[in-house]
């Protein structure tokens, strides 16, 4: 009886995930877009710092699944990164995502279903997690720059360049 529920909810998973090759396929349309919107002035830095910290986990040794744990650990870095892109677009401003959409022609509504497929394989609590994380960052900024730490980096980082 267990063996059974457990291929049953194997082919269930699997069923979910293949509902995401249409959106695989519009993968460099949506590429396009985060890098519009990584060029444009208007899109607040904590945003795109955590593509930032996203990119810099990808690109790291260390994983918070080692690779040799089978299927999880090869896909960690892909749920990493759907988070992150999740929350960068959670907290755009909507007129500035509107424009971007018009300036690459992608259609709005589809673009939300893309989207809303994607939220429903992301448990709730992830997202509420991930959905703070820029303001952490913001406060981390807000910390850093009453302690001066901003003055400091800039120097060392000037320091380095000489």
């Amino acid at each position: 009886m267990a063996r059974s529920r457990n291929r049953r909810s194997g082919l269930v998973r699997t069923l979910k995930y293949l509902a995401f090759l249409p959106l695989a396929s519009r993968a460099p349309l949506y590429g396009r877009l985060v890098l519009a919107l990584l060029r444009d002035d208007r899109v607040p830095f904590a945003r795109k710092a955590i593509l930032g910290l996203a990119a810099g986990y990808v690109a790291s040794p260390l994983d918070l699944i080692p690779e040799t744990v089978p299927i999880v650990g090869a896909i960690d870095d892909v749920v990493v990164l759907v988070f992150a892109l999740e929350a960068f677009l959670d907290g755009l401003p909507s007129e500035i995502l509107d424009e971007k959409l018009a300036d690459l022609e992608i259609d709005r509504e589809a673009f939300e279903r893309d989207r809303a497929q994607v939220r429903r394989m992301i448990p709730r609590p992830i997202r509420r997690i991930a959905a703070r994380v820029p303001d952490a960052l913001r406060a981390a900024v807000t910390v850093a720059r009453h302690a001066g730490m901003d003055r400091r980096l800039r120097a060392w980082l000037s320091m380095e360049d000489a």
